[in-house]
């Protein structure tokens, strides 16, 4: 198995959003604000090689929305999936799975493009299987108001419309061991209904993809809860759980939308878990 970072593009949210309740004059230490209070975000991808699968992890924003759209995120950098891929001598056709931890259009967006003239939409991976699971999916095609905004018919629609939709087996618990595509899964509500958290064995180290359940590093602390989760309460202990679980095991926690720190431990302190060592993604790939 190889593993590949897939920096599919950057952009910038409301740090007020990303930290909820949380006090400006104290994530802005950790997430520093600019003079429009937005702070920097990743769309930071996995690519997973095993075998003859390619899979990729959640295909960040895409590039099929308008200027209006895209001109409320803030583009930077140039980055992009198609670099991203080439850089490691892949091309889209070659992914055989994508799997899409939620379908928040920052996560999936980039799964799906326009047709030739412009007319309608197509998938951007035409050989591939997509991955989400019944629950998100109903969840996420029937929006509540909340989300209505992040849950984009032309992000989600296609993938069914072409046959290429498949839904991950829910466990009865919150871990799914060994799924289809190789490795476990954890389960979480907090953010928005069955979010899908990779954790993936490589080279004698778990890897978890992270997506928003850590968004960054300043996210560690319990109540530090992005605005934009559903069920903010349910969010802390599923945390708690979980970094509980990365600091007895030395977890490496791979982090999606950190555009400053990729790869992180962490441990126990007085405090609550916390940063034990920051990692740049070739350094543990």
């Amino acid at each position: 198995m190889k593993l590949y970072p897939i920096e599919s593009g950057n952009f910038k949210l409301d740090g007020g959003a990303m930290f909820g309740v949380v006090p400006k004059t104290i994530w802005n230490k950790t997430n520093p604000a600019d003079e429009n209070n937005l702070i920097d975000i990743a769309t930071r991808c996995l690519l997973i090689e095993d075998g003859n699968r390619l899979i990729l992890i959640d295909t960040g924003m895409g590039d099929k929305q308008s200027e209006k759209f895209f001109g409320y995120y803030s583009l930077w950098g140039n980055h992009s999936i198609d670099k991203s891929l080439k850089k490691y001598g892949f091309h889209r056709d070659d992914i055989t799975d994508v799997f899409m931890t939620h379908l928040h259009f920052d996560h999936c967006g980039g799964s799906v493009i326009w047709n030739k003239d412009k007319t309608g939409y197509e998938v951007a991976f035409k050989n591939a299987k997509f991955w989400s699971n019944d629950s998100h999916w109903d969840w996420a095609v029937q929006p509540n108001a909340r989300e209505k905004a992040s849950f984009l018919a032309e992000n989600i629609l296609p993938m069914q419309e072409s046959g290429q939709l498949n839904f991950i087996k829910r466990p009865e618990g919150d871990l799914l061991k060994n799924s289809e595509l190789g490795f476990d899964i954890f389960f979480a509500d907090g953010h928005t209904e069955k979010m899908m958290i990779p954790k993936i064995q490589y080279q004698g180290k778990t890897i978890c993809f992270m997506a928003d359940l850590l968004p960054t590093a300043g996210h560690l602390p319990l109540p530090y809860v992005m605005g934009y989760d559903t069920r903010p309460l349910l969010t802390m202990p599923e945390k708690a759980k979980f970094l509980t679980e990365a600091a007895e095991n030395n977890y490496y926690l791979w982090l999606e939308h950190d555009a400053h720190n990729q790869i992180i431990t962490v441990e126990n302190t007085e405090k609550g878990v916390r940063v034990k060592e920051v990692f740049s993604c070739e350094e543990i790939l």
